[in-house]
């Protein structure tokens, strides 16, 4: 891989990363840190890009999204609360509190809603364009571990294989019906509301990333044993044919056994429709899901893949590694949380067509 093609940002997180977003459109990217920050960095730079602010927040964050631009940021984490962060002038606006960690944040633009997935089992709808309506909470069979959306419905994957699908449009309305209040107010209020489908996750094991193709055709699911799933929205049977799974992340040691490790990050490019994973194995690999193919797997990075997120126009992939423990060591060495960003090529990412 070519020094021209990727680049080490500069000044990383001292702990692990637990999550990273490009602006919609522009070079900017959040980091989510379990170092207790949330890091701003322009990656238009030079070689090494250029951190612009750092965040402090009560405790480790676990995810980060912008909003409708490049100054408007949201963060979650182990401090249960969802925050607004002015990336401007640095202030932080608490939007709901869960009762427990916080682990998944989407911003909906068609909407204007930001959703929040947290170990509570609930999920909070926050109406951004009217501040005035309260928070709204929506109960969940177990605990949500990944949550992604389309311009139209919402994918919450949860513990128990278990995977709701709401369409977006309703759960708006939904949260909409609520009364307002003459203060804005950070409880959530319960609405019943019922998905578009229930689903059985495809993967026997623990889900550990979801993520929704950009033409609100469908989804990718990813688990800790090695495995990803590509489905599709639509409920009919000759739709639900076209699911499959399959096997990767997988490396063979001394003895000639695979040994298997989890499929951490999960990324659908913005105009090609592939995807990127990434893995315990410190692999990144890029996937056609509808030919069934890799198109390419990169060099193996230092330390597992932890998170994974392309530009808006889809030119540059933003690569998070950091300790996954999959080696049974136990503590954050030096110089092993980085951050890569890589420029694709014209066609790096294109689909390889069907076989």
């Amino acid at each position: 891989m070519s020094a021209q093609t990727q680049f080490e940002l500069s000044d990383p997180p001292s702990d692990a990363i637990s999550a990273l977003k490009f602006a919609p459109a522009s070079s900017r990217l959040l980091v989510a840190s379990w170092d207790r920050n949330v890091y701003l960095y322009d990656t238009s730079e030079s070689a090494g890009g250029r951190l612009l602010q750092t965040f402090e927040h009560r405790a480790p964050v676990l995810d980060v999204c912008f909003g409708d631009n490049d100054e408007d940021a949201y963060t979650a984490g182990l401090d249960q609360d969802v925050r607004h962060l002015n990336l401007s002038d640095g202030t932080q606006t608490v939007l709901s509190s869960h009762t427990m960690g916080v682990k998944s944040l989407v911003y909906s633009s068609q909407h204007r809603i930001l959703i929040s997935g947290s170990w509570d089992s609930t999920l909070h709808i926050h109406h951004l364009s009217s501040p005035s309506i309260p928070p709204a909470s929506v109960a969940l069979p177990s605990k949500p571990f990944s949550i992604s959306l389309t311009a139209t419905k919402l994918v919450v994957a949860m513990a128990s294989r278990a995977l709701h699908i709401y369409d977006l449009a309703a759960l708006t309305a939904a949260a909409s019906s609520l009364s307002k209040t003459t203060e804005p107010t950070t409880t959530a209020t319960p609405i019943q509301i019922e998905p578009w489908q229930r689903r059985e996750g495809s993967l026997k094991f623990m889900t550990r990333a979801v993520a929704c193709m950009p033409n609100d055709a469908g989804y990718a699911s990813s688990s800790i044993e090695g495995r990803v799933a590509v489905e599709w929205f639509d409920p009919s049977a000759e739709s639900q044919a076209r699911k499959y799974a399959f096997k990767c992340h997988r490396q063979a040691n001394d003895q000639g056994i695979d040994v298997v490790y989890p499929v951490n990050a999960l990324a659908f490019h913005p105009v090609h429709g592939t995807f990127a994973s990434g893995g315990g194995d410190g692999f990144v690999a890029l996937w056609d899901g509808v030919a069934k193919r890799r198109i390419r797997q990169y060099q193996k990075y230092a330390s597992s893949v932890s998170s994974l997120s392309f530009s808006g126009d889809g030119k540059y992939l933003a690569v998070a590694i950091s300790p996954g423990f999959e080696d049974g060591r136990e503590g954050v060495g030096e110089g092993v949380v980085k951050i890569f960003i890589r420029e694709l090529g014209e066609n790096e990412a294109k689909g390889k067509g069907m076989k």
